[in-house]
């Protein structure tokens, strides 16, 4: 579902999205994947913007991360639907990895890259902790896009599409102070209405820093604020109505 991202591929784009009561919910049949936005990566920013790579653990957690979760207690949780996506061969990650569909990993658009979470299927009760290290969905009313492995692990992967619980464990920079934020819109058909609105958000916004680029079969817009600074881009995001597209507050670090 980084790019950016975010990113990726999700699997059920054409699915009933609103949020509902998990233990009620009927699950559609798994529709065939469709295309989301590149990783953050597939920008080429200047080298003063570039974001760090957060690399996660071979797997995507590890024993250590395991042994965490056991010993602690969540610091924030969250409730929502939960996808899973795949990539094309090759492609990196908003963390800067090559995505691998047999990582315990997730996309996600506002936790911090590297955060240890445990998703939970809502509807039959299993869990898998992962790590954050993409951004998605970009979908309006998805929470979380799960990588084959994470899916399979959550009962997502045959469903296609489940309610979930999101308990954060741990995180390496602070979740409600500072961060690296921007606003991602797509997907757009054609590049001309791609360009179109990136020129008009470039004399809206003449201090922000305004990028068009292609993902898969589409192409997306990106509002980087003066500073990357999060107050200014949720403003962005509040006021913003494309006629075309949606508007999706991220983080990038």
């Amino acid at each position: 579902m980084n790019l950016p991202r975010i990113t990726l591929v999700p699997a059920a784009l054409l699915l009933l999205i609103l949020p509902g009561c998990g233990h009620q919910q009927t699950i559609a049949p798994l529709p065939a994947p469709q295309a989301a936005p590149p990783s953050a990566q597939d920008e080429t920013p200047a080298p003063s913007t570039r974001i760090a790579p957060t690399p996660a653990p071979p797997g995507g957690v590890s024993a250590e991360d395991r042994k965490y979760v056991r010993t602690h207690k969540p610091i924030l949780t969250e409730e929502g639907l939960a996808t899973w996506y795949t990539a094309p061969k090759g492609r990196k990650a908003a963390n800067g990895q090559v995505f691998n569909d047999h990582a315990l990993t997730a996309a996600h658009r506002t936790l911090p890259m590297g955060s240890l979470i445990v998703v939970t299927n809502l509807k039959t009760g299993q869990s898998a902790a992962m790590r954050i290290t993409d951004r998605g969905p970009f979908v309006e009313g998805r929470l979380i896009d799960l990588t084959i492995a994470s899916a399979k692990a959550t009962g997502v992967y045959q469903a296609g599409t489940a309610r979930v619980r999101v308990d954060v464990y741990r995180t390496p920079k602070p979740i409600n102070t500072g961060g690296r934020w921007c606003v991602q819109i797509g997907a757009f058909s054609s590049q001309r209405k791609a360009n179109k609105l990136k020129a008009q958000l470039q004399r809206k916004y003449p201090n922000a820093n305004v990028i068009e680029f292609s993902g898969e079969d589409s192409y997306w817009v990106r509002i980087r604020p003066e500073g990357d600074d999060r107050k200014q881009a949720e403003r962005i995001a509040r006021n913003l109505h494309p006629a075309e597209g949606e508007a999706f507050l991220t983080r990038l670090d």
